[in-house]
This record gives C-alpha cells, structure tokens and sequence, in this order.
C-alpha cells in the first residue's frame, strides 16, 4: 500500500508526458512535420510504458531510448534547418538513426548514457539557436530538457517530491510543451 503513490505519480507523469506531446504532434504537424515525428514518438512512448504498467518490461524501456535517440533530434532538426545550419541539423538526426540501428548491440548502461547524450546535445544545440535567434520558448525547453538529462544522472532516487525518474518526465513534458510554442514562434517569424 505504501507503493501506491508512487505508482500514482509514475502512471501521472507519463499521461502528462503523452498528452503534451500528442498535442504538440497535432499542432505542429502545421509547422514542421518531422518535428511532429518527434514528438509523436515520445508521445508512444510514454503511451506504451503507461500502458504497461509500473513494471515496465524491456520492449518499454527500448521505446522510450528509441524516442529519446531519434525524436529529439528531429526536433532539434528543425531549428537548425530552419535557420540555415544544415549540416548540424543532417548530423543530429543521423546520429540519432545510427545509435538507433545499434541499439540492440548496446548493454543497458551504454543505452542510458547514449541517450542522455543525445537528449543534453539537441537541447545544448537548440539553447544556442534560441539563444541568437531571440527564441525564449525555445530557451526554456533547451534548459528543461537540459535539466532533465542531467537530473537522470544523478545518484538520489527522489528529486523534490517526485521520484528521479518521475521529475525528469516532468520537466520532459516541460520542455516538449515550450518547444511547441518556440516552433510555432520561429515559423512565425519567418512568414
């Protein structure tokens, strides 16, 4: 009994996390539609893990790496296509792709750093493209996705009141609710 809130507060994070990013998917299909790709990924991703329960099994776990190592730097492929750096943006995504395809050959400790790699260097990348381009949605989702790559590598189990785990889909859903809105900013600017 002492497990339910935890339960609780795992399966609300992951609800939260897939309704703020099927909602961005929707409305960013508009803007950018492999920014909707990626968006979409993280959404089935925390669809399947909620689905699945709070023992997540290892087919979850390969989804959520999977929507980490290529939905996100197909967000991030948007902000630097846009504004004219195109080989960053083609790097990004083909990074992501490789580390995908090799995902399986990969221990579960090498996963886990990969993909918070991946995840600190699409929000590093979109911070500094925001950053010049005036882009403040876009700096608070590259500093909340930044934050909750670094969190999940912190040794304590529970951040503020959550579970580390939890915060970090928390500030996730966070920053995929501010990169909308910069996507939307920075499309706007340019018609």
């Amino acid at each position: 009994m002492a497990d339910k809130p935890e339960e609780w507060s795992t399966q609300l994070s992951y609800l939260v996390l897939g309704i703020v990013s099927l909602h961005s998917a929707v409305h960013t299909t508009r803007v950018n539609r492999g920014a909707a790709a990626g968006f979409l990924l993280q959404a089935l991703a925390a669809a399947a893990a909620l689905v699945s329960g709070p023992q997540p099994d290892t087919n979850n776990q390969m989804a959520t790496w999977v929507a980490t190592v290529i939905g996100l730097p197909l967000l991030a492929f948007d902000f630097h296509w846009v504004n004219g750096d195109c080989s960053t943006a083609n790097l990004l995504l083909g990074a992501g792709m490789v580390l995908a395809i090799a995902g399986d050959f990969l221990d579960t400790e090498t996963q886990a750093v990969a993909g918070q790699a991946v995840a600190l260097v699409a929000a590093v990348t979109i911070l500094i493209v925001s950053v010049f381009t005036v882009n403040t949605y876009g700096v608070g989702g590259g500093m909340a996705l930044g934050a909750a790559s670094l969190m999940s590598r912190l040794e304590e189990e529970t951040l503020l009141f959550f579970q580390k785990e939890d915060a970090c889909r928390w500030a996730l859903a966070l920053g995929s609710w501010a990169y909308r809105w910069a996507l939307h900013t920075q499309h706007l600017e340019l018609d």
